[in-house]
């Protein structure tokens, strides 16, 4: 028993200096690629068991045309990456501002109109689509797979079609709980330790020019052991573009990773709202020896404070650019939604970043109404993976005469090309607040326009 405890702490010391150097064996990857062959015998599995459903369905129903359409449902239905249930026209889309103003006229008032029914079924269509489902709530969603990944967030119970799923479901369960949760929570805690002893130890040096570089590799080294604690797997790409100088690194949001994601090789300082409990503790300790940006509740609805400390940190070259989430929520890992305007106002260079991660070994999207920072951490924890891609896009400026809201929507574009993500125009705070009056009415003039006859 005092060997296993001496081995079990060693692997742990072990964990923690790889990571602290950010240098792998390649053990998580043959660990990823074993998964991927495991996922493949189970999706065999499953295919196999269906197969022999369906032959057993079509004797007993033979030429019975909804054994077909029963069959493709128990498949799984229509899914892909994007939780899409039904082919819709876009029909209804949001406006900007600027979209708005201008299309608002007053017609005179001799326009004769002429009305017909069937000019309403359009609409009639896009509700009867949005009832059924809009184009914003599935993207608050856990992001749907094509093949069952042996965890339990499938209410199918593929692990009892056969004995030898059965078996595999419970050695990974044992995987799971016994052995890597232990691991990336000790991990995890070492980390927490690690960045705030760290950080009050950079924070004391006098001299600036040596107190950055410290204060630089304390961030990193911080990001490195929890990225590691969750058995993350990082696929760079274009490391030429990475952010160096001050400006602001601007990327998609899935999760709250996305920040050790991207700062496992760079330095960035955050930006957000001040936290109590785990996270109040974290923001403190990086705080001490970085330029970070904490708000407080009632800072953050000014715009024109965040918007001066914004631009007071940026004009200064030696700050470290400023890592944001312009979508100001967490999205599935399916789309990229509207951009607030706010960090594009300011100046400065912008650096696109696209992060899209692989949904077979884990969930990374949290969906914070439905779960708590603890629980998701829990979820983490117990998942099999965070495999991820990362591109770095080359760096962007606005255009003389663009408007914020132009160049805001023109960053999220090359960011969702890049990712594979869809590009959508509505707004990610429509999770929590109802839409714009606006939007409302630009869409009853629209459509009253359309009953018009040319």
């Amino acid at each position: 028993m005092f060997s296993f405890f001496i081995l079990f702490f060693l692997l742990i010391g072990v964990l923690v200096l790889l990571s602290a150097i950010n240098k792998s064996i390649g053990a998580r990857k043959l660990y990823v690629q074993l998964l991927l062959k495991i996922f493949e015998f189970g999706r065999a599995n499953i295919e196999s068991s269906q197969r022999h459903d369906e032959i057993h369905t079509e004797s007993k129903e033979a030429g019975d045309e909804k054994c077909e359409s029963a069959l493709e449902e128990k498949n799984g239905g229509v899914t892909c990456n994007g939780n899409s249930v039904i082919s819709r026209d876009n029909v209804l889309q949001p406006v900007t501002d600027k979209e708005s103003s201008s299309n608002i006229q007053l017609e005179p008032k001799n326009v004769q109109v002429s009305f017909q029914l069937e000019k309403c079924l359009t609409y009639v269509k896009a509700g009867v689509e949005a009832i059924i489902e809009d184009q914003v709530t599935s993207r608050f969603e856990a992001e749907e797979l094509k093949n069952w990944n042996l965890l339990t967030r499938t209410n199918r119970r593929y692990e009892f079609i056969s004995w030898k799923l059965t078996i595999i479901w419970m050695i990974g369960f044992f995987v799971r709980y016994v052995v890597l949760m232990p691991l990336r929570v000790i991990v995890c805690f070492i980390g927490v330790l690690i960045a705030i002893v760290s950080n009050c130890f950079a924070a004391l040096i006098p001299f600036y020019f040596i107190r950055q570089p410290v204060a630089s590799l304390c961030y990193k080294l911080t990001f490195r052991i929890f990225a590691r604690s969750l058995s993350t797997v990082i696929t760079v790409h274009n490391e030429q573009y990475k952010p160096k100088k001050a400006g602001f690194c601007v990327a998609n949001h899935t999760s709250p990773i996305d920040i050790a994601v991207l700062s496992t090789d760079c330095t960035f300082s955050l930006i957000g709202q001040r936290h109590g409990g785990f996270l109040g503790l974290l923001q403190r300790a990086l705080a001490r020896a970085s330029p970070h940006i904490w708000f407080e509740r009632a800072e953050v609805k000014d715009r024109h404070t965040v918007a001066e400390r914004l631009r007071q940190h940026v004009s200064d070259p030696k700050n470290p650019p400023i890592l944001i989430f312009p979508e100001g929520t967490c999205i599935n890992n399916t789309s990229v939604m509207q951009f607030k305007k706010g960090s594009f106002e300011v100046g400065g260079i912008i650096y696109p970043v696209a992060i899209k991660y692989d949904p077979r070994f884990g969930d990374a999207f949290w969906n914070s109404s439905k779960y708590s920072m603890m629980q998701y951490l829990y979820m983490m924890m117990t998942s099999w993976a965070i495999v991820c891609d990362v591109w770095y896009l080359p760096p962007m400026y606005r255009q003389e005469g663009e408007s914020a809201i132009d160049f805001a929507n023109r960053v999220k574009s090359v960011i969702a090309k890049q990712g594979g993500l869809v590009d959508l125009v509505w707004d990610g705070q429509l999770k929590r607040l109802k839409p714009k009056k606006e939007w409302m009415e630009m869409q009853q003039i629209e459509f009253a326009k359309s009953l018009k006859n040319d």
